[in-house]
């Protein structure tokens, strides 16, 4: 009876922790395909539009280490449920009739969520069997990413018909949802468990990310200001590296630093940060390119619902990608899979590169990069919880995401900048030929993930991310 019950709990976790980090990565990324049309509502700036994106990108990349330490902890599902709660009433905000200020608040909170998907993987695997553990991970990080693309397309579509209130209120209804799910299903974290969060530590890393992310935003700031843009890079090295030395110093960490630099998860979040430049840098030059009219003399002027539409392939391909991942992980190292994937991602940029004179091809690129995504996402968390802890995967993971945040939001600006360095004084569009600049950018972004995958797989032994290492419940530390 009791493996029967275990089984019918497994069965409504799964998806559970599916849909949640489904939800939480759509939700968040609902600004992307609105940044026009709430420019066009609040009668605001594209400058000032952007921030609904920007905001939660920072929001998130601030709250992941801190849920992730928190989930670490005995009061694991309170953080979900109470996380889940600042989400909704977020999503609120967007909907209801209040000025401008208002919707970014309400878009910080909602970028809170995804701080979630770290702590999704931790339960499941505390809660799941060792055999399915893996598999759900690997899903869940794949689902992390396609949320994106289920997003854009709906968002797109409700605002066509709706406005720009429509398409928020999907967010509110969906995550709604999301916070019910959780309420039924999260278990309570394993006995014997402790978790207290650095505040100074915590501060001192929001404010080191805030000035990496808004400088890797505002790409207007390096071309008119540089000076500004320097001297605000510099602070931030000082704030991060400032947090890295208090983290080595205190007892109870934000992030265990010492477990980061395990050459496996090192390697791995290396491979995250250059991969996550080149992955995010193709899917930004795709969906630009697909909505520029043909008065540049390029482009296929979609609608922002038909544009959506490309990244479909991307979805659909990279949730094929994760269910297969775990099957050839059986028979290849994780870090040759990202090697792999990362080839596969690079030849995406090929494609787009030379081939990009009708919507096909761009279907085509979108979905190779969607397979090369996928699969790259499914098989990071092998390789680092191979070597980490159960106690400490929220953790681990939650850093990881972090660096993946930074390197997308450093891809969305690296295109912006290459795309604004090819447009001609007086021009609204860059040449045709600044894309393709971008694009030879991603294949080395791509070939250098490649080489610090392959050597990551030459200095990690065969590992299996469900197996507990070396040292039981202990953190992993280096020498």
């Amino acid at each position: 009876m009791s493996t029967v019950r275990e089984d019918s709990e497994a069965r409504l976790l799964v998806p559970s922790l599916m849909f949640i980090a489904l939800v939480v990565a759509a939700v968040a990324s609902l600004g992307a395909p609105l940044i026009t049309s709430v420019a066009t509502t609040f009668h605001v700036s594209l400058d000032s539009a952007q921030w609904t994106l920007t905001i939660a990108l920072l929001s998130g990349a601030v709250a992941t280490p801190v849920l992730g330490r928190l989930g670490a902890g005995p009061h694991r599902r309170a953080t979900i449920l109470a996380t889940l709660a600042v989400v909704v009433a977020g999503s609120a905000l967007t909907v209801l009739p209040l000025p401008f200020a208002w919707l970014l608040v309400g878009r910080a909170a909602q970028g809170v969520g995804l701080g979630l998907t770290a702590l999704m993987m931790g339960v499941a695997r505390d809660h799941l069997p060792a055999g399915r553990s893996a598999a759900t991970i690997a899903l869940i990080s794949v689902v992390s990413i396609i949320g994106v693309g289920l997003g854009y397309p709906l968002a797109g579509l409700l605002t066509e018909f709706g406005g720009v209130r429509a398409a928020y209120g999907l967010g509110l209804f969906v995550t709604a949802l999301a916070f019910l799910a959780a309420w039924r299903s999260m278990p309570v974290a394993p006995e014997g468990r402790s978790a207290h969060v650095n505040v100074a530590g915590a501060l001192v890393l929001a404010g080191g990310l805030f000035l990496v992310l808004f400088l890797a935003s505002e790409t207007s700031l390096w071309s008119h200001h540089l000076a500004v843009a320097v001297v605000l890079a510099i602070v931030a090295v000082l704030l991060l590296c400032a947090w890295t030395a208090s983290e080595l110093r205190s007892k109870t960490p934000l992030v265990d630093v010492r477990a980061v630099r395990h050459p496996a998860v090192a390697g791995a979040n290396i491979a995250m940060f250059v991969g996550g430049i080149g992955m995010y840098l193709l899917l930004t030059l795709i969906t630009r390119y697909a909505q520029t009219p043909h008065s540049a003399g390029y482009g296929f002027g979609l609608t922002t619902f038909v544009a959506g539409l490309v990244l479909v392939p991307f979805s659909v391909l990279g949730f094929v990608a994760g269910k297969l991942t775990p099957r050839v992980r059986m028979r290849i190292d994780a870090p040759l899979l990202l090697a792999g994937s990362a080839v596969v991602v690079g030849g995406g940029f090929v494609l787009f590169a030379v081939a990009r004179s009708n919507v096909a091809e761009l279907f085509v690129a979108m979905g190779v990069l969607g397979f090369g995504v996928g699969s790259f996402t499914a098989a990071m968390p092998g390789v680092i919880l191979a070597v980490t802890p159960k106690s400490e995967t929220s953790s681990a993971m939650s850093f990881n995401y972090v660096v993946r945040s930074v390197g997308y939001s450093l891809g969305s600006a690296i295109g912006g900048l290459v795309l604004a360095a090819g447009t001609d004084t007086g021009h609204p569009f860059p040449n045709d030929g600044a894309y393709t600049t971008a694009a030879l950018v991603g294949i080395a972004a791509m070939a250098i993930t490649t080489l610090a995958s392959l050597a990551l797989a030459r200095r990690s032994p065969e590992t299996h991310p469900t197996e507990e290492p070396a040292g039981g419940t202990s953190r992993t530390t280096t020498p």
